[in-house]
């Protein structure tokens, strides 16, 4: 009985020790980085504050809504993971609002993280362009930084 007990508790110390561990979960950032946009006055060319900033994306199974934001200066998007050589993303400034479609091409390429996190995608040579049917709200894209591997920079100013 002696041994049992002996058994039972090395059994449980060992499961304690070998819980968790950092690759279980995908936690800093080492996921697939997403494309972050900033705004600036088309006039100056300075950074802007928007009010209010509602988007919708095409992951290619129609618009997918991602929500409203008010009073910011940046915001990140997700691009789409599957073989498509492009994203279109579309924003406007009211909730029912006109919008403007920006098409974002781009090439990937995947990089191995870790067991937990599987596999990243990092977005190489983007190119944006804006759909010129309407010039409202955007009224036109100065590109940033044409890569995204991490969410740090800039890809994409959407001057207002």
């Amino acid at each position: 009985m002696k041994y049992f007990k002996f058994l039972i508790a090395v059994c449980f110390i060992s499961l304690l020790f070998s819980c968790g561990g950092d690759d279980d979960i995908c936690e800093s950032g080492e996921g697939t980085p997403r494309m972050k946009f900033s705004f600036l006055t088309a006039e100056t060319g300075k950074e802007k504050t928007v009010d209010s900033l509602y988007v919708a994306v095409d992951y290619g199974s129609g618009k997918v809504q991602l929500g409203g934001q008010a009073k910011i200066t940046s915001r990140v998007i997700p691009l789409r993971v599957d073989d498509s050589p492009y994203t279109d993303i579309y924003f406007r400034i009211t909730n029912k609002g006109v919008e403007s479609k920006v098409r974002v091409n781009y090439t990937t390429r995947s990089t191995y993280v870790s067991p937990g996190c599987g596999i990243k995608l990092n977005y190489e040579n983007l190119n944006s362009v804006l759909d010129l049917t309407t010039t409202f709200p955007v009224k036109s894209l100065q590109a940033g930084q044409n890569f995204i591997e991490n969410e740090d920079k800039t890809n994409l100013y959407l001057l207002f």
